[in-house]
């Protein structure tokens, strides 16, 4: 299957932006004072369930974007 140049961009700024918004995120759940991610220093629920959010994003922000960087990595040898 060929990829058309503007939907190889879009997959590679897709993975790109993926692992930008998740790492900000898992920072500030990492830095969480508000008592959602921590209580009396364990993780709770709330810590679990969205650091696997992060990972599956993380791996699928992974995925798409290395589709995204074959596509125009194929794209520019045709040229």
């Amino acid at each position: 299957m060929k990829l058309s140049r503007p939907v190889s961009w879009f997959l590679l700024a897709f993975g790109v932006w993926s692992w930008v918004i998740w790492v900000t995120f898992v920072k500030n759940l990492v830095k969480d004072s508000s008592g959602l991610a921590f209580d009396d220093g364990h993780p709770t629920a709330y810590f679990w369930v969205h650091l696997t959010l992060a990972v599956v994003s993380f791996v699928l922000g992974t995925v798409v974007g290395g589709i995204g960087l074959r596509g125009v990595r194929a794209l520019r040898r045709t040229s």
